[in-house]
């Protein structure tokens, strides 16, 4: 777990400001959820058999005795809540979180066992053109950011029916190449098997190119609507290629499953990965009802955007001040115009001018408001242009009233 430090969460907070407002435009609301929840919440929509719930959720009894699990995902936890509130009556819901998610995983880049995601999660709408709007939400909103090298992958993973009938094969097929598996996919094939197809074990990926794959497996009505799926992505102009390996590491996902992935991220190269999951709701005893949705990993995310968000604010103004009065009236001066809108850094430090002078020099600002108690008297405000590459006796000088702070902004802005 990391700290996130100024410069760090202002760029954060650029990422959040986009997305909000995409997700805004796209007319999702935003909801909040409890970082702990109760651990059945997990083990029913997740599943017991995924790595989530068996090796990685931080889970531990409280004083009442009770199980409780730090959230490893955000869409089990935004279903309870839609349950428990009585959303899911009232018509389809669009709606978007963000947050921290805890799992006890190996640390790599991108990923630490304190994350955090934003994502969005679509209920009651069964067509597949909720899939396409959810996918297109994602692959704008990475675009918007400035991020390049993007790769929509796309598989079906059919209804539940389609996935027994494969899911019965494929083990016979396993078991019969058991002792060629690598001894966490031999761990996976009662329990989770579909899992084992994502497998990063280069031995193991060399066996399942010769295994059945699920799209044989595919009904005329699943068939017909990753069809439909694939022709909406291409009206609306979204690259995309088909992998039949993707599975997801959820157990509640069918039909559509997707990842966005970057080809500057390695072998841990997904920014974004979601699909649908028609039977969640129902598994955590709410009605039958559909469900899609997505989740970005900011971590990842931040990576990739590199320098794209400096995450540095610099101020307006540096408000240069010595002096008892000098500092009140300073005080004064800066809540007024931080109240029109700049961004003013108020030198607290009480040391010398020359100082303060070089302090407003390295912070970037264009401007220094000088007040020394004789200007306080006067009631007179000096206003310098910096330049950080020259001395600051040499930059230009205006005096100014101290209650014309109204000027005084127009001469900032100009």
């Amino acid at each position: 777990m990391v700290d996130l430090l100024p410069e760090q969460t202002q760029r954060w907070q650029e990422v959040e400001l986009i997305a909000r407002e995409q997700f805004k435009r796209a007319g999702f609301k935003e909801i909040r959820t409890p970082l702990l929840e109760v651990t059945e919440l997990f083990s029913r929509g997740i599943g017991e058999a995924t790595d989530v719930v068996g090796k990685e959720m931080y889970t531990f009894s409280d004083r009442g005795n009770r199980s409780c699990t730090l959230r490893p995902e955000g869409t089990a936890s935004v279903v309870r809540a839609a349950l428990e509130h009585g959303l899911l009556n009232q018509g389809p819901q669009r709606l978007w979180y963000g947050g921290p998610m805890f799992r006890y995983e190996r640390p790599q880049a991108g990923r630490q066992r304190q994350f955090h995601q934003i994502g969005v999660e679509c209920f009651g709408i069964n067509s597949t053109r909720a899939d396409a709007e959810v996918i297109a939400i994602a692959w704008d909103l990475l675009k918007q950011l400035g991020l390049n090298g993007l790769v929509l992958e796309l598989n079906s993973l059919g209804s539940l029916e389609d996935r027994r009938r494969y899911r019965n094969d494929l083990v016979v097929w396993l078991l019969d190449r058991f002792e060629q598996l690598d001894t966490d996919s031999q761990q996976r094939v009662q329990s989770n098997p579909l899992r084992i197809l994502d497998s990063k074990n280069p031995q193991t990926q060399s066996i399942l190119m010769e295994a059945p794959t699920l799209n044989n497996y595919l009904s005329e009505e699943s068939l017909e609507r990753f069809e439909v799926l694939q022709q909406s992505l291409e009206t609306l102009e979204i690259p995309f290629k088909l992998n039949s390996r993707l599975v997801r590491g959820l157990d509640y996902y069918c039909h559509t499953a997707f990842e966005i992935k970057s080809e500057y991220l390695g072998a841990q190269s997904t920014v974004c990965g979601g699909g649908r999951y028609d039977g969640l709701v129902e598994q955590l005893g709410g009605p039958n009802t559909s469900g899609i949705g997505w989740a970005i990993g900011m971590e990842r995310l931040i990576m990739l955007l590199g320098d794209v968000f400096s995450g540095s604010t610099t101020p307006d103004v540096y408000l240069v001040n010595q002096g008892k009065l000098a500092e009140i009236q300073a005080l004064v001066v800066a809540r007024k115009l931080r109240a029109l809108g700049l961004i003013v850094e108020l030198d607290s430090s009480g040391s010398s001018f020359g100082k303060q002078f070089k302090r407003a020099n390295r912070c970037g600002a264009f401007w220094a408001i000088v007040i020394g108690d004789d200007e306080a008297k006067g009631e007179v405000l000096t206003l310098k242009k910096l330049h950080s590459n020259e001395d600051s006796t040499t930059s230009n000088e205006l005096k100014v009233s101290a209650s014309d702070l109204d000027g005084l902004f127009a001469l900032l802005v100009s």
